[in-house]
């Protein structure tokens, strides 16, 4: 097996995502983000699938005053779109493409799948009170120099400082 490319110096990485952070704010008026492509998609899902609840819940007629009949056109949803393929052309460049399940040697797969799955949806229902996820309420707030996204930041940081002491058993030998 050929071994990988290494990964890009952190350095750069961060240099090349502010100007990215940079260019979007410049263009759009406003920074990354990607919860709300998700929301988007969840909206366009809920009205195809359930269209009574669509049409008699409050939230849903506010998000569509707000973003129009067609939630799925929104930039952020090709923002993420853009993002899914880049990561995956990333990781073909850096033959870094398998299918096999990381987790710590003495982890057993349904419990790293279930930790994977109660963290995406913790990181999913947080996004949602926090009214955006961390790119765009960190990342962006940040580069705005936004108390909240300082916050936000120092938030997300010290909670994974303290958190990872009890989870290290998932990932360490």
């Amino acid at each position: 097996m050929k071994q990988p490319k290494p990964y890009m110096n952190p350095y750069l990485a961060g240099f090349i995502l502010g100007l990215v952070l940079l260019a979007t704010i410049y263009i759009t008026g406003r920074g990354l983000g990607a919860s709300g492509a998700v929301k988007s998609v969840v909206v366009e899902g809920v009205k195809d699938i359930a269209p009574n609840h669509y049409a008699n819940t409050a939230f849903y007629q506010e998000y569509r005053a707000d973003h129009g009949d067609q939630p799925l056109r929104s930039w952020l949803v090709f923002e993420v779109l853009g993002v899914l393929i880049g990561a995956f052309l990333s990781g073909v460049l850096s033959d870094r493409i398998s299918l096999r399940l990381e987790k710590g040697p003495r982890t057993s797969n349904t419990t790293r799948i279930v930790a994977a799955i109660a963290g995406g949806a913790l990181f999913g229902f947080g996004s949602q009170l926090g009214r955006g996820c961390t790119s765009g309420s960190a990342l962006s707030g940040m580069a705005v120099m936004s108390f909240g996204g300082i916050l936000t930041m120092l938030a997300i940081f010290g909670s994974a400082y303290m958190l990872a002491y009890f989870f290290r058993k998932l990932w360490l030998k």
